[in-house]
C-alpha cells in the first residue's frame, strides 16, 4: 500500500476504529490502564467480523488450529 492512503488498507482502518472507541488517538499507550487493553484486546477478538463470515476472530483461529492438529 501506499503511505497516507488509508482506502488500501480497509481491515486494519476499521480495527483501529475499534480500539478508538476506548483509546482516543494521541494518547499514550503508558497512560492507558493494563486492565483497559486487556478488556478491548478481548471484546475486539470476540466481536463477529462480516469478512470472517460473521465468525468471531476467536472462533477462527481455533478452527484453523484444529484443521492443523
Amino acid at each position: 500500500t501506499h503511505p497516507y492512503t488509508s482506502c488500501e488498507r480497509g481491515t486494519n482502518e476499521r480495527h483501529n476504529g475499534l480500539i478508538r472507541r476506548f483509546i482516543p488517538k494521541g494518547k499514550s499507550i503508558e497512560d492507558i490502564d493494563p486492565s483497559l487493553i486487556i478488556y478491548v484486546e478481548n471484546w475486539c477478538n470476540t466481536l463477529p467480523r462480516k469478512i470472517l463470515e460473521y465468525r468471531s476472530p476467536n472462533d477462527a483461529f481455533h478452527e484453523e488450529l484444529r484443521n492443523i492438529a
